[in-house]
């Protein structure tokens, strides 16, 4: 799996970052997991075109020492489906510049 990821924090960097994403994403079923929507601007022409799969997200995954981000766009409706890829370059770049933001707002150094 292809990932971007952020570590070494320390653990009031991680509570600050848990803070963060409980209060504006979704929780998935595991701890530490949440979903981060992509907007529709910035979907592929085949995401684009499954409505049925909408909306698509980046999986983050936050232990205690750091934060890995799939580098995977998903839909939490199906498992497979071609829409389910690789993010491309503005996608990826999209999600970089995003923790970057959270981490500067939440005036983490890492």
């Amino acid at each position: 799996m292809k990932q971007y990821v952020v570590d070494e924090l320390r653990l009031e960097d991680h509570a600050k970052l848990k803070a963060y994403l409980d209060e504006r994403y979704a929780v998935a079923q595991f701890e530490g997991l949440y979903w981060l929507p992509i907007g529709n601007e910035l979907l592929e022409p085949i995401q684009q075109e499954h409505d049925a799969c909408r909306p698509h997200y980046f999986a983050l995954d936050l232990s205690p020492n750091r934060l890995a981000c799939e580098l995977l766009v998903r839909t939490r409706h199906r498992i497979r489906c071609n829409c389910i890829q690789y993010a491309s370059l503005a996608q990826r770049n999209w999600l970089i510049q995003w923790i970057d933001d959270v981490l500067e707002a939440l005036n983490i150094s890492v």
